[in-house]
């Protein structure tokens, strides 16, 4: 399983799903289903997008848990 740890980052960032929107140019459906992980699949720009809002390695965003 992928789990999606971007609610922790926006949370030690202080950042609403707005804020995201904002400096990203993401979609907010985009965010929000990143935010309460009901996503399928990401693209690769969604990711670099938020890697460089957050300064962060991919893994610190996506982890993968073995069932």
């Amino acid at each position: 399983m992928i789990k999606c740890n971007l609610s922790k980052q926006m949370g030690i960032n202080k950042l609403t799903i707005q804020d995201v929107h904002e400096k990203t140019g993401l979609n907010r459906n985009t965010i929000s289903n990143l935010y309460h992980e009901s996503v399928k699949r990401v693209d690769y720009d969604t990711m670099n997008k938020l890697c460089k809002l957050f300064n962060c390695q991919l893994g610190e965003l996506f982890e993968y848990i073995p069932d």
